[in-house]
């Protein structure tokens, strides 16, 4: 989902969008995490952002809510995973071409962020992988609709 994508519901106080889900992940630094975001052409509600947590919008029905460790805290009593260290989730985002995939990884990549493997290539599914800057990984995909087991 890009900027472009994501234009039709990402107005401001837009309200609950029945169905929704939100993941809720730790970063270290929220202004680090917002700019690298942005610069993928991802866009923030502002209205469900503040100082500790910012609502990534991914698409018309899933946000990620991006916490700093003391905000994220107050919804758990479990240590907090460093994704750097362990993979608490794999976030993987399908796209509408294999052509999505990889512009969206050449600007993951542009801002620095890392490739923990190579390319996957299955015929009928394409997929690219990318860490954020708090080691989440983020896998980009491509399913042909037409041959998806789904």
């Amino acid at each position: 989902m890009t900027d472009v994508d994501t234009k039709a519901f990402s107005q401001e106080g837009a309200g609950a969008v029945p169905g929704a889900v939100y993941l809720n992940l730790p970063v270290a630094d929220l202004g680090r995490s917002r700019r690298f975001f942005e610069a993928l052409g991802y866009r923030f509600n502002e209205s469900f952002s503040n100082d500790e947590v910012a609502c990534l919008i991914l698409s018309e029905q899933i946000r990620a809510m991006l916490h700093l460790p003391t905000s994220l805290k107050r919804f758990t009593k479990k240590d907090i995973a460093d994704a750097r260290s362990s993979t608490e989730v794999l976030l993987a985002l399908q796209l509408d071409s294999r052509a999505a995939v990889d512009a969206l990884m050449d600007k993951a990549l542009a801002v620095g962020a890392p490739e923990p493997r190579a390319p996957e290539e299955h015929g009928f599914m394409y997929g690219r992988t990318f860490e954020d800057p708090d080691g989440h990984i983020w896998e980009a995909f491509w399913m042909d609709p037409a041959q998806s087991p789904l």
